[in-house]
């Protein structure tokens, strides 16, 4: 594969658009998931859009794609209002909430995909691609559709940003200031629930909830801005479609969803080590430093008690008592006579006035003359 096929080659340029805007809606959408802590939101919404394809299957009888995913977008808000339902009238927390729509909803799912492979109709093979997706099948009108699905998306969110804000870090304090936030919550759900069921075809119910999370959770590592933090989820899921298909299209065999979410994964991994303020890596540069620096701080203090309890720290007898002093190393001592703190002459060191004065400002006192 070159890389004039993505713009030559009609079927790949096709799924790479649909999957670069798929991962951006979803790294989008999927931000609020993740800060409102309902990370199992997507995989409840998701396996509850599973009876909903199923369903409108045998009602109509035929496997058109918009039918289809009509019947998963009601069959995912149905599931979304009832994990908001049980949550509101019952003493279950969220995460039970969600784990039981999942569970109960994907069970149905499956027990009607079994009703249908023994049904005498050819036309029902084919539906338990949902599970897994197949973005192999995505046509223009699929990526037109994804397309005005995330314009309007961000129309919204741009158009309530502010109270959007606000009910993700204090949703009482939203109430106080009048908005409604019920209306905001099912707005946002909503959408979650659009984007989900527009990724069914592609990455499938099992995996959607990766897709939904993985650029949201990778661009959290990076920022604590919520307008970066959105932007850079969208960056990252679109990055996450466009190298799963290329991959995928590298190889025969391999399912363009599961790379997507592999590479997706990836990138969650790389953020987790080497973003700056909250990377494994940097973290792990930091105590070292701070370590370092609580060793040299350590060791001027004892020589400081050690000094301070003589009048004249250049007696012989003063240096003779620092130099007996053991609680250091070499390469610490070496670190505070560059920061001339202390003076090493051979073997001997002595602290210097300004040495003197450091460590008595760790205990904020004021240093006696010397």
């Amino acid at each position: 594969m070159e890389l004039s096929d993505f713009f030559t080659n009609y079927t790949l340029r096709t799924i790479t658009l649909g999957t670069a805007i798929l991962g951006a809606i979803c790294g989008m959408l999927g931000s609020f998931a993740v800060l409102r802590k309902q990370s199992l939101l997507g995989d409840a919404i998701s396996h509850a859009a599973l009876p909903g394809i199923a369903l409108a299957f045998l009602f109509t009888g035929v496997k058109k794609q918009e039918i289809l995913l009509l019947g998963a977008l009601v069959s995912g808000l149905v599931g979304a209002f009832w994990i908001r339902s049980i949550v509101k009238h019952t003493r279950l927390k969220s995460d039970t909430a969600l784990g039981l729509i999942l569970s109960l909803f994907f069970g149905f799912g499956m027990l009607l995909l079994t009703y249908i492979q023994k049904l005498p109709n050819a036309n029902q093979a084919g539906l338990d691609k949902y599970l897994f997706g197949q973005a192999a099948t995505l046509v223009e009108s699929d990526v037109w559709l994804m397309a005005g699905a995330t314009g309007v998306s961000l129309l919204v969110l741009l158009l309530f940003w502010k109270e959007l804000k606000l009910l993700l870090f204090d949703a009482d304090y939203t109430q106080t200031l009048g908005f409604n936030t019920r209306f905001l919550d099912i707005l946002i759900t909503s959408f979650i629930v659009i984007a989900i069921v527009l990724g069914l075809q592609t990455v499938g119910v099992v995996l959607m909830s990766a897709m939904l999370l993985a650029p949201a959770a990778a661009a959290r590592q990076w920022t604590n801005k919520l307008s970066t933090m959105i932007f850079l989820a969208s960056v990252f899921g679109a990055l996450a479609g466009v190298f799963g298909t290329a991959i995928s299209a590298s190889y025969d065999n391999l399912s363009t969803g599961p790379v997507i979410v592999l590479v997706a994964a990836v990138i969650v991994l790389v953020s987790f080590v080497f973003s700056p303020e909250r990377g494994l890596l940097f973290r792990e540069i930091r105590f070292r430093r701070n370590r370092k620096d609580l060793n040299r701080k350590k060791t001027l203090t004892f020589m400081y008690h050690i000094a301070s309890d003589h009048a004249d720290i250049s007696h012989p007898h003063a240096i003779r008592i620092l130099n007996n002093f053991q609680g250091y190393t070499r390469k610490t001592l070496n670190q505070l006579a560059e920061r001339e703190l202390i003076r090493i002459e051979g073997d001997q060191w002595a602290m210097t006035p300004k040495g003197y004065e450091e460590a008595a400002t760790l205990y904020d006192q004021t240093p006696d003359p010397v």
